[in-house]
């Protein structure tokens, strides 16, 4: 059976980070800025960020 991970943690992993489409690195940033297009990624220059996606249960 999977143990519970605490709030701290979930908030940690997932709050503000999203995911490159494009070359799938992680970018921590403010969501209104993201969805605004003023973010791109640091790796590949594109404006396509998704939220990252929280482990089924």
């Amino acid at each position: 059976m999977a143990k519970r991970v605490p709030e701290v943690v979930m908030k940690r992993l997932f709050t503000n980070v999203f995911v490159c489409r494009v070359c799938k690195s992680k970018i921590r940033a403010d969501p209104a800025k993201v969805r605004a297009g003023k973010v791109k990624c640091r790796k590949c220059g594109s404006r396509a960020l998704r939220p990252k996606r929280k482990p089924a249960k």
